[in-house]
């Protein structure tokens, strides 16, 4: 007779509840939550493990979030050790002990079974405000992490029950927007106990013994089917690089992400050992960040069905250098890093894999580009603070699928919602005047990407402070096209001032924005996969009806000749154009 832990329909079961109740807490944050940020854009990521610290189910809204949330647990385990109760819950963001960048701010619940520590209920998600000199978290001039938030080493927020008011009161005052922060926090502490309460009733229905047992084979099936995918890449060594185009303080200098991939049956390393030294600015990544870059890329290129827990990640090792872009010594400034550094590591790690399974990999993503900013909203009487999510651009081509229309940038492989138009406007002071598709903005390809988007939006009110952040402003960063695929276009912010003219701005850099004053993002759409030549002519045709793609990209791009009135084909200028190549 089968044990009942290892009966494959009960591991299923148990998984499946598992997944449930990280979805749960999820669901629980977009319901209670007063930020945007999650409402609207579900910048987070819910998780569970097991006592000992081991990843076992994950609802990854923003994989790059989720990736990281392993480190920060490891952080906690490591300053409290044995000194955990039942009630107890704990907070931390420290970049250089486990975190990613500030204002990811992880919460974590010991789950406790007849006195025994079996479960931590855990979330991570981006805070509007963690202090410092930057705009909703990001500081595109600092200089060093203390320049860029609060530093919140691995601390007990709650203990045993009650809420550590040293704590509480310590994080509070070092914020602008005291109402939304602490909204925010209970929420996040909400969620785990909704973690925690469904991981009893779990443990009530079936012991212990029998999760446990079951979560270990979870474990090794993750495990088994990422040594599976890993064994289908041809074993040897893929070498790609991606830059990024500045780090704030030093506007002449692109920083470079440089990786090798090594295969070796049903192993895999990244090493990014060539990586530039670490910058000045704001765009180094943390050990966490990076670790969780590499995985997205890479799990976003094989089976989709597959759990992301701590099993799936064993056969998978990342080399980062202390002292580079991808691994810095404290105290570097690291906001940027879930951003643009990110996109650069998925970049590299989807270019370098196109080199062995080409079939399975992604041309480039449109990187971020859209500002964020922060200021009072007269029409509520409250502070404000928006990453202009409006702004997504489009994501790469991949063999046999067009790419997405404004999707979001690669950190979040699309889990990024786009904000309500209306309800954008309602939270922040602005007046929405364009948001649509930008026709030709994604690279041509048998495949193209998907389409960035123009968005202008009119400041209402004064004193409105502007962060820009972000890359892709340069030919080099433009999202690449894979296999004679072509790039997507290079993306641009421009401001004109009440009363002024157009002016194109520059990214990594502080902006103030008053009454009248009108903001507009060109954003990329992404990169193409394939000869575009090869793509049926009847597609190019409906793409040019549906204004997807000019007249005019149609013929220099495809080689089809489409009448640029009544948008019907030309079919012997088209076989003239198609046959010269």
């Amino acid at each position: 007779m089968t044990h009942p832990t290892t009966d494959p329909i009960l591991v299923a079961v148990i998984g499946n509840a598992l997944d449930g109740i990280t979805s749960e807490m999820g669901e629980t944050m977009l319901r209670t939550s007063r930020s945007p940020i999650f409402v609207e854009a579900r910048d987070f990521a819910t998780s569970l493990f097991s006592g000992d610290g081991r990843l076992l189910a994950q609802t990854h809204y923003i994989p790059v979030i989720g990736g990281a949330t392993p480190f920060a647990l490891r952080s906690i385990l490591d300053m409290f050790g044995d000194d955990v109760h039942e009630g107890d819950v704990f907070i931390h963001n420290d970049p250089f002990d486990g975190g990613s960048h500030l204002p990811d701010i992880t919460i974590a619940r010991p789950v406790f079974w007849e006195g025994e520590l079996v479960f931590w209920a855990t979330n991570k998600g981006h805070n509007a405000d963690v202090g410092g000199g930057g705009v909703v978290g990001f500081h595109p001039g600092a200089r060093d992490v203390l320049e860029e938030g609060i530093r919140i080493p691995a601390a007990r927020i709650v203990e045993r029950g009650e809420t550590r008011r040293d704590i509480w009161e310590l994080i509070l005052s070092n914020v602008r927007m005291r109402p939304l922060v602490e909204s925010v926090l209970n929420c996040q502490i909400g969620a785990t106990a909704i973690g925690e309460r469904r991981l009893r009733d779990l443990l009530t229905k079936y012991g212990p013994a029998v999760i446990d047992g079951a979560s270990e084979e979870l474990l090794r099936a993750s495990a088994r089917q990422v040594r599976q995918e890993i064994a289908r890449i041809p074993d040897g060594e893929y070498t790609a690089d991606a830059l990024i185009d500045n780090d704030g303080i030093d506007r002449d200098r692109h920083y470079r992400v440089a990786l090798t991939i090594r295969v070796d049956g049903e192993s895999m390393v990244f090493d990014f050992s060539d990586s530039d030294e670490q910058a000045q600015g704001f765009i180094n990544s943390t050990l966490a960040n990076t670790v969780s870059s590499a995985h997205l890329a890479l799990f976003g290129a094989i089976d989709p069905d597959i759990r992301y827990n701590d099993g799936a990640i064993e056969p998978i090792e990342v080399i980062a250098p202390a002292g580079t872009i991808a691994n810095p010594h404290a105290p570097a400034p690291v906001a940027a890093c879930t951003v643009p550094t990110c996109e650069a590591i998925a970049s590299a790690v989807w270019v370098a894999l196109s080199q062995a399974i080409p079939e399975r990999t992604h041309a480039g993503w449109a990187r971020w580009c859209t500002p964020a900013t922060m200021g009072m909203n007269p029409r509520t009487g409250r502070h404000f603070g928006d990453l202009h999510f409006l702004g997504k651009g489009g994501s790469g081509a991949t063999e046999g699928f067009d790419g997405w229309d404004h999707l979001s940038p690669s950190n979040t492989l699309g889990g990024l919602r786009t904000p309500d138009p209306e309800l954008h406007e309602l939270d922040t002071p602005y007046l929405l005047e364009e948001l649509e598709y930008l026709p030709d903005s994604a690279g041509g390809g048998q495949w193209r990407g998907g389409l960035g988007v123009r968005y202008r939006w009119r400041v209402l009110t004064d004193g409105v402070t502007c962060a820009t952040y972000g890359s892709g402003f340069m030919p080099e960063t433009a999202p690449v096209g894979l296999l004679g695929g072509r790039p997507g276009i290079v993306q641009s912010l421009t401001l004109t001032r009440a009363g002024g003219e157009p002016e194109q701005i520059a990214s990594n850099a502080f902006y103030t924005l008053n009454e009248g004053d009108v903001f507009e993002v060109i954003a990329s759409g992404g990169g193409g996969f394939g000869n575009p030549h090869l793509r049926p002519v009847e597609l190019v045709v409906r793409d040019c009806r549906q204004g997807v793609v000019s007249p005019e990209a149609a013929r220099e791009v495809y080689g089809v000749a489409v009448d640029p009135v009544s948008k019907t084909l030309l079919e012997d200028e088209t076989a003239r154009l198609r046959a010269a190549v």
